[in-house]
């Protein structure tokens, strides 16, 4: 039927699954002869075992898509992938969505095959407007593209980094809409920025006629994500959208999906791929999808979202005991902000000190953003890098619950928080014992002169 199975199957039952397509491939048959330069030869048994025999990779030279008549099981194995990923990501919230298709590069190379298949369509084309996200990868898409991205400062409401749709508009006005290839917006992001405002952005591309690409790297996972998708999609325009294999699917690094609701321009962006491709992004997301079945993705996310309540809740009361504060960034579903002013005003250093700190006790992912950083990427110059705005008031550390995390992880992690910022705390006692010790010494010397 081409859906995900509900229940998940056993490991025997996948095993046997993916044999039975192994051994519809040519270089599988007993009495094949290969004398072209591309045979699926395998020297290795143990490499020959790892990826279940299907060696002839997914599509053909001309198409990512296409079916190869001497890997019938791969190319069965390819448009399986992608009609299971499909239920996923409707099931995920994204109803309507028409076609989708794995793709074996991560997120920012999907991204650039994306805009280089929207060239032919916009051959005058040579600005993106881009609300800013500072993530190296995004930015580079649009670079490696060969196109000039236009940075959208976000807007500061409460706490939270917002889209600035006046910007934006006035932006396409004074470039000239047939001069833009495209708006590049953001879903799953960094807290205090939070997810573009997807339907504004939807509607403003429709009045303009201009493509609207998102970068949905682990949205997925987020019902909020995916429903700003689908509405942007019903009240305005939305091309593509690209998500990570790995962040939403707890899968090895190395593959994406590319989704959309028109089939042909997602056919456009197959057909744009160069060359065969590796079949190993698609093996590892059809084995887990087979593995969890609806059902087990479903309770993934239900448990993904419980625990971002319950790491929301718990990083709140640590960050009062320590005189800080959570920052109130409510339209963000994934990731989470600690204020960490005290910090930035007793020492500079103290801020990536921190995060140094954290790492050397096993703490990853949990990201450390002092003020006022300056970096330079592909001759473009951020201030504030990291914050996603050139003057955000306060440093801050950020937290995410995603899919996978356990209750076990959000409690350790405080807990070494915790110890690290009492050790700062300790720290800045002594140091001001020891100024006011200095100071008293100061004065008595002046008294005796």
């Amino acid at each position: 039927k081409g859906k995900c199975p509900e229940d998940g199957w056993d490991e025997s039952t996948i095993e046997l699954f993916l044999h039975e397509l192994a051994i519809m491939d040519s270089n599988n048959f007993l009495g094949n002869c290969g004398v072209g330069e591309r045979e699926g030869r395998v020297v290795s048994g143990l490499v020959a075992r790892r990826h279940y025999r299907l060696i002839h990779g997914i599509g053909r030279s001309g198409d990512i898509s296409a079916v190869q008549p001497k890997a019938a099981g791969s190319s069965l194995l390819n448009k399986l992938t992608n009609l299971v990923v499909l239920d996923i990501i409707k099931l995920a919230g994204v109803r309507t969505v028409a076609n989708c298709f794995v793709v074996p590069m991560a997120t920012g190379m999907s991204l650039t095959l994306c805009f280089l298949t929207l060239r032919h369509k916009r051959p005058k084309a040579k600005y993106i407007i881009w609300p800013r996200i500072d993530q190296k990868s995004c930015f580079k898409s649009m670079i490696t593209a060969g196109f000039e991205p236009v940075v959208i400062e976000n807007a500061l409401e409460g706490d939270e980094l917002r889209t600035d749709l006046e910007a934006v508009e006035a932006k396409i006005k004074a470039l000239g809409a047939e001069n833009i290839l495209c708006v590049h917006s953001t879903t799953s992001c960094f807290a205090p920025r939070v997810p573009d405002r997807l339907e504004e952005l939807a509607v403003i591309c429709a009045n303009y006629g201009i493509p609207h690409i998102v970068n949905n790297a682990y949205g997925v996972q987020s019902s909020k994500c995916m429903h700003l998708i689908q509405q942007g999609a019903r009240v305005g325009r939305i091309d593509a959208f690209v998500q990570s294999l790995d962040k939403n699917f707890m899968v090895p690094v190395g593959g994406a999906i590319i989704a959309g609701f028109n089939e042909s321009f997602i056919q456009e962006i197959s057909k744009m791929y160069p060359g065969r491709a590796s079949a190993s992004p698609s093996l590892d997301v059809l084995i887990t999808l087979l593995s969890l079945g609806t059902s087990g993705y479903k309770k993934l996310l239900k448990e993904r979202k419980e625990m971002f309540s319950y790491l929301s809740s718990e990083l709140k009361k640590l960050a009062d005991s320590h005189n800080e504060r959570l920052l109130d960034t409510p339209h963000n579903p994934i990731s989470l902000a600690m204020s960490l002013k005290n910090l930035d005003e007793s020492n500079d250093a103290a801020v990536t000190q921190l995060g140094s700190m954290l790492f050397t006790r096993q703490v990853s992912g949990a990201r450390v953003v002092p003020c006022g950083s300056v970096q330079t990427v592909n001759n473009y110059t951020f201030k504030g890098f990291m914050s996603h705005a050139n003057d955000y008031p306060c440093a801050y550390l950020n937290a995410a619950s995603a899919i996978g995390i356990k209750k076990q992880d959000v409690d350790v992690f405080l807990k070494r928080l915790d110890k690290c910022l009492k050790t700062f705390r300790k720290e800045a006692k002594q140091e001001k014992s020891i100024n006011e010790v200095s100071d008293s010494n100061a004065a008595s010397e002046r008294l005796e002169d």
